[in-house]
């Protein structure tokens, strides 16, 4: 998978995501963000596990939609009865090429998505003739595989958000796509599929701005901002593969369930199906896109044509079907209002397959699922021992209401953030579970007397008796005023810093990035006051000692493997990559030409110092021959 991987993919130039600067230009996105947010971003494995949870979810979606929307088979009819439109049994087609077919590539340029202008010549972008279907050992490589690459001129209307379209015709030698040709076929068969070429992705402003900056600089940030609107510009990758699909499955008109309907065209009365054309760009990863604008006059295009397996047609099939619902209300849900960032997620993905071993990807993901077991379980065995315990003593019940504390700013944050739908979803059950555990840590009351803005009634918390009438409580008190001593400066150490050096979008942003940063770089402080509790108590015995054993597996999965994932690739470069100081670099100089350089300018030094003593040596003799 990863070696396929690898093959389809080729280079594109840099683009991504764009941010709009306040002065109107237009510049990489990873390099105008706020360096805050770049530090709290999560790790690759940590994106990796949300990433795989949301593509079961949004693959379970798929499902069900699509089984439910799937068309009935026609119904089989007996010899003994006859129908007037299925005179016998289910019509089963073949496939309009056979193997050993010698064919023609013939791929189009246009601006239109159904119709090509074959008079204008110069819109041919690649004609590939005497082509097998079925053969996978021709072409350069003897793989099957042929590439080609043009550069296409950036018209006005490209520039104003036009679009443009490639139309991939296949047919049998000799045989043209132009209907006015002579050697147009009779039967006017061939495969065909077209797609649109530029991409529509959204600009977005970066609204940030330093919340101490003086009222002239805030006065000409907001009227920069005024006239700048976050808008869809076309974007460019410069690679595509044009895949024809090898394959005899004898499909019937009408049975063949979606996404692959779209795909496969029924011909003759449904007794022949043309050869599938499959126009593929999954491999095509979101930073590598760029916006189309007077600054690009010209875009390149690399070509690919490759066969490609039924099996693995279906799979891109799924993943493009995916796609156009990630346009609907499951998509919107699914990636959080953006289906942008779905597709960026999935690009993590896409990069752990194109450079990660197939092994080490397999062991990835059987530890993904042992880590949402574990996370399933530790949530269950947390709420099971809460549930089940009659006595507080021993355990910080003011660590529970920090503990409520701390979920409701972290789901604040990826609220404010728009992440990914299932960080919300943990992040809210994490929350609930949290406020389930206040009434069993203590005896809460409601008085509907003396109401809150006169809607919500006045609550009020008592300690539970197990837990005021032990030493606990005074060993908890004690733990959090030695604990504040030490994390207030520490907060309003960090309050000072996130204020003065780091940008915001406005003063709950800076409020929620700047507690979710402290919890994320002092928030181990916060298990001190249990700890503190087991040392003084000399006991562990009221722990929960399951949950914290699943937690604790998962912590070291989390760091493990992400150690794993990172360094292990780099530890390969290290073996294979030695230092060869033979070796030239792109400046024609290697390590032997710098360690020769740097004896001739030892030995020059040396030399110098030791004429600089002779000198001395001699003025010195020459001084004492005349005091002499």
């Amino acid at each position: 998978m990863a070696t396929e991987a690898q093959d389809l993919q080729t280079e594109g130039e840099a683009g991504g995501n764009e941010v709009v600067q306040a002065n109107g230009e237009i510049s990489s996105g990873e390099g105008q963000r706020d360096q805050e947010q770049q530090q709290r971003q999560p790790t690759r494995l940590e994106s990796f596990f949300s990433m795989l949870k949301s593509l079961i979810l949004r693959a379970l979606i798929i499902y069900f939609v699509s089984t439910f929307f799937r068309r009935s088979q026609p119904p089989m009819v007996t010899n003994n009865q006859k129908s007037p439109a299925s005179p016998g049994l289910t019509m089963h087609a073949w496939n309009y090429f056979e193997n050993g077919t010698i064919f023609d590539l013939h791929v189009w340029l246009s601006d239109d998505p159904f119709e090509v202008n074959f008079k204008q010549t110069s819109n041919l972008l690649w004609f590939q003739e005497d082509l097998v279907y079925g053969d996978w050992s021709s072409g350069p490589n003897g793989d099957g595989t042929y590439h080609h690459s043009v550069s296409l001129k950036t018209t006005t209307k490209l520039m104003n958000n036009g679009s443009i379209y490639l139309h991939a015709f296949v047919t049998k030698s000799g045989e043209s796509p132009d209907p006015n040709s002579p050697n147009y076929p009779r039967n006017g068969l061939m495969g065909h599929h077209q797609r649109q070429l530029n991409k529509f992705k959204r600009v977005r402003v970066n609204r940030n701005y330093n919340l101490l900056a003086s009222e002239k600089e805030k006065l000409a940030f907001e009227l920069a901002q005024a006239n700048l609107k976050d808008s869809i510009v076309s974007h460019w990758h410069p690679n595509l593969t044009v895949n024809v699909v090898v394959d005899q499955t004898n499909w019937s008109k009408g049975s063949v369930p979606p996404p692959l309907d779209e795909f496969v065209k029924f011909v003759e009365s449904g007794k022949t199906y043309l050869p599938i054309v499959f126009l593929n760009d999954y491999w095509n990863l979101q930073r590598d896109y760029y916006p189309i604008n007077e600054t690009t006059p010209e875009l390149p295009l690399h070509l690919s044509f490759q066969p490609l397996t039924s099996f693995k047609w279906q799979l891109y099939a799924v993943q493009q079907m995916k796609n156009k619902f990630a346009g609907n209300i499951f998509g919107e849900l699914m990636a959080s209002g953006n289906a942008e960032d779905a597709e960026e997620d999935q690009d993590s993905l896409k990069e752990t397959l194109l450079e990660t071993n197939i092994y080490l990807f397999g062991l990835t993901i059987a530890v993904s699922i042992l880590h949402s077991i574990f996370e399933m379980l530790a949530f269950k065995n947390d709420i099971q021992f809460w549930n089940n315990r009659q006595s507080l003593e021993g355990l910080s019940v003011r660590s529970v209401f920090f503990g409520v504390l701390q979920s409701l700013i972290v789901l604040l944050y990826v609220l404010d953030s728009e992440t990914n739908f299932m960080i919300r979803i943990t992040c809210f059950f994490g929350l609930a579970i949290e406020i389930w555990k206040i009434h069993k840590v203590v005896d809460v009351n409601y008085n509907t007397d003396q109401k809150m803005l006169g809607i919500f009634p006045r609550i009020s918390f008592k300690d539970k008796g197990s837990y005021s009438e032990s030493v606990t409580k005074e060993y908890d008190n004690l733990a959090f005023k030695y604990l504040g001593w030490v994390c207030f400066p520490l907060l309003i150490g960090y309050f000072i810093y996130s204020l003065v050096y780091n940008e915001h979008k406005g003063w709950y942003s800076f409020v929620l990035n700047m507690l979710y940063g402290y919890l994320l770089t002092f928030g181990f402080i916060m298990m001190t006051p249990q700890l503190f509790i087991n040392y003084k108590l000399k006991s562990v015995a009221h722990m929960p000692w399951r949950m914290m054993t699943y937690k604790f597996l998962n912590t070291f999965i989390d760091d493990i493997f992400a150690f794993v994932i990172k360094c292990l690739p780099c530890i390969d470069w290290r073996w294979q990559y030695r230092v060869d100081l033979k070796r030239v670099n792109e400046f024609g100089f290697s390590g032997e030409m710098a360690e020769e350089a740097a004896k001739k300018k030892l030995e020059t030094s040396t030399n110098r110092v030791a004429i600089k003593d002779a000198s001395k040596d001699d003025n010195k003799t020459a001084i004492d021959k005349k005091m002499d």
